[in-house]
């Protein structure tokens, strides 16, 4: 590393704020600071700009009506169709422009090009083919499929019209799949027969099928995309008889168009099942006109998408970060947005950023876990690459620590990128929390000020604002329009889980009405909020709750540390103890004296409460297919308790070389 490298990793190292860059600014959707006290001076009515960036078949006659807390309803009155926002309005100036570039594997020779047009002519060949199968009106199709383009065909055919969408993450077990389809009451599904992983064909039907096998209610008819060809062959797949080919299904209706059905503003547009407390799946509940405003609206503002740009959201549409920001907000708006099929360590590890030079991406929106990874694996794989085309970074997902952030605007950003670090989940539909990059300035580690718009708060048990610097409880006090309307066919539970904690439950006022979705975080003076992981992700040490995340944070700002995951572990003495098991970099050795800094670290950052009662060096941690650490394996490991449940792993033999390793140890 050359004098001014150390000099630049030193400066970045003390940095605590940074500027968005003027040239970004300049540029920028929204850079004008006073759009923060617009919208509170003019709340709810601000977001009519939101709704104004759709096409509405009638106008709405109330922006919000919040008569019945906390059933709110958004833009009453109107109609529009989401899949006419996305693809039929941009026709006429950009029919000929690219909508999604697909990047599949194992070759190039997979990729798929679709304009708005193509996309606009698939979409409505195969909502004919639905229609002609006996998909109508409210009927919710269920869709079972990884990252291949008849995904965004089928869900858009859907929404065409009006049958609400299911989508079930590939990776989930059958299983998962029969309890989404039965407690969606869905009678259809489309799936596929397989796909590609790190180059090999993987079998998807056979998983299907068994879930299928499971399902209690009736299934009308299947759907099968072909993706592996001839590649699939030796699966020996043949089709039910109620099951059908996709490619013959549109070729049937070749020309075919569907008018969009116009939809009621509060009517779904699709369910999304999230993990639950009780360990039944949740089916979020999101509704036409409110959650396409408020995904188009936090595209423009945060990711500052435009139509002429290439856009690349590195998630899965399997989870609500691909529905929002690689589905409905990035074709909402009109923009490129590109699907990557693959992992972005296959072929090589720097298959991201040749993506991003081939395809002159100008936004990169990706996880911290998968930022981790970049830096594990070093800088040397970016800097192959000429990544000048970007123009912002973004993460999602979880929080993002400051050494992570700085990695990622340094090696990534080249420092003329702004970073935003959001904060939002499904039942919110989008973006909550986070910085206008062309308006605030980036704190690393902090998520930032709420939107505009957006009364978010931090409170103790009792629902008073803590003091700037402690930690308490995110809760929001107003609704915003891509909130979750409730949870399917439990509106019970819809409270239970997420009002009942800070709201008065008998009040008709709606300012007694207060959302909690069970983060931990804190705020500081500037009203940045650091969102510290969820609240039962706490360790209890003496009497002290302590979150992961803060712990997490002070382990990877040692210098060689690329990841680090913290759990409680029984202790005679202190009821909880901190057990951490930790990823080093490339070149960093585990040792007495890297854990001996490790716990030093900890210690200077939080205090002697959060040492460590035992560090474990591992080159890997148990993640699900969704790239979240299974802490509660870790527990199980430090607990000397049998292992739970591996079935969901990416990785579940890495679980045994952890419990082998620490026994040995």
């Amino acid at each position: 590393m050359s004098d001014d490298d150390v000099q630049l990793e030193a400066r970045l190292e003390e940095q605590e704020e940074f500027e968005p860059p003027a040239e970004f600014v300049e540029q920028a959707n929204v850079s004008d600071a006073g759009i923060y006290d617009e919208f509170e001076e003019n709340w709810p009515e601000c977001w009519e700009g939101a709704a104004g960036m759709l096409d509405w078949d009638e106008g709405y006659d109330q922006v919000l009506d919040d008569s019945n807390p906390p059933f709110y309803e958004w833009f009453t009155g109107g109609s529009l169709n989401a899949s006419a926002n996305c693809l039929d309005r941009h026709l006429e100036e950009r029919g000929e422009e690219v909508a999604i570039e697909w990047i599949g594997e194992p070759t190039d020779e997979d990729d798929r090009t679709f304009t708005y047009e193509e996309l606009h002519r698939e979409v409505n060949e195969f909502a004919a083919a639905l229609r002609e199968r006996g998909v109508g009106e409210d009927d919710v199709v269920t869709m079972y499929m990884p990252m291949v383009p008849e995904l965004p065909v089928a869900m858009l055919a859907c929404a065409r019209i009006g049958a609400p969408h299911s989508v079930v993450f590939a990776g989930f077990s059958a299983e998962a799949l029969a309890t989404r389809m039965d407690s969606a009451d869905s009678e259809y599904l489309v799936t596929c027969d397989g796909y590609y992983r790190r180059g090999d064909p993987l079998d998807h039907l056979d998983k299907a099928n068994e879930g299928l096998s499971m399902v209690e209610g009736d299934v009308s008819d299947v759907v099968v995309v072909d993706r592996l060809g001839p590649n699939g062959d030796d699966f020996g797949h043949d089709l039910a008889g109620n099951q059908h080919d996709y490619d013959a299904l549109v070729e049937e209706q070749s020309g075919a168009t569907v008018d969009p059905v116009g939809r009621d503003a509060e009517d779904m547009l699709f369910l999304m099942y999230t993990s639950g407390t009780t360990g039944q799946p949740k089916g979020v509940k999101h509704t036409t006109a409110g959650y396409l405003a408020w995904a188009a609206w936090t595209s423009h503002a945060v990711l500052d998408v435009k139509p002429d740009d290439t856009y690349f959201c590195a998630a899965d549409i399997g989870w609500i970060t691909g529905h929002s920001y690689i589905v409905y907000g990035p074709l909402a708006l009109g923009t490129t947005s590109v699907m990557y099929e693959g992992t972005p360590d296959y072929p090589e590890r720097d298959r991201l950023w040749e993506i991003i030079e081939e395809y002159g991406v100008n936004q990169l929106y990706t996880a911290p876990t998968a930022i981790r990874a970049f830096m594990k694996w070093g800088s040397q794989f970016p800097e192959r690459h000429d990544l000048s085309s970007l123009r912002l970074l973004g993460t999602v997902g979880e929080p993002i620590n400051p050494r992570a952030w700085k990695w990622y605007y340094k090696h990534i950003g080249d420092e003329s990128c702004p970073v935003v670090d959001t904060w939002w989940q499904t039942e919110t539909g989008g973006m909550m929390v986070t910085t206008l990059p062309g308006v605030k300035n980036m704190k690393p580690g902090s998520a930032g000020p709420p939107l505009p718009g957006i009364d978010a708060r931090i409170v103790d048990t009792n629902g008073e604002e803590v003091e700037a610097g402690r930690a308490g409880y995110l809760t929001v006090n107003k609704p915003w329009p891509g909130m979750l309307r409730t949870l399917y066919n439990n509106d019970e539970r819809f409270i239970e889980e997420y009002w009942k904690e800070y709201s008065d439950v008998d009040s008709d006022d709606p300012d007694d009405w207060v959302y909690f979705p069970e983060d931990g975080a804190k705020i500081d003076d500037d009203g940045y909020i650091t969102v510290l992981g969820r609240v039962d992700d706490v360790i209890n040490v003496s009497g002290h709750r302590l979150g992961t995340m803060e712990i997490e944070s002070a382990i990877v700002g040692v210098e060689g540390v690329a990841e680090a995951a913290v759990v409680g572990g029984n202790h005679p003495v202190k009821g909880e103890a901190v057990y951490a098991y930790v990823i080093l970099e490339d070149g960093y050795e585990g040792s007495e004296e890297m854990s001996d800094r490790i716990v030093e670290g900890v210690e200077d950052a939080i205090g002697p409460i959060a040492r460590p009662e035992d560090v474990v060096f591992t080159p890997e941690l148990p993640k699900t297919r969704s790239g979240k650490i299974m802490r509660r394996l870790l527990e199980d490991i430090a607990n000397e308790d049998e292992l739970g449940d591996t079935s969901t792993l990416r990785n579940p033999d890495v679980v045994e070389d952890i419990r082998v390793k620490v026994q040995e140890e």
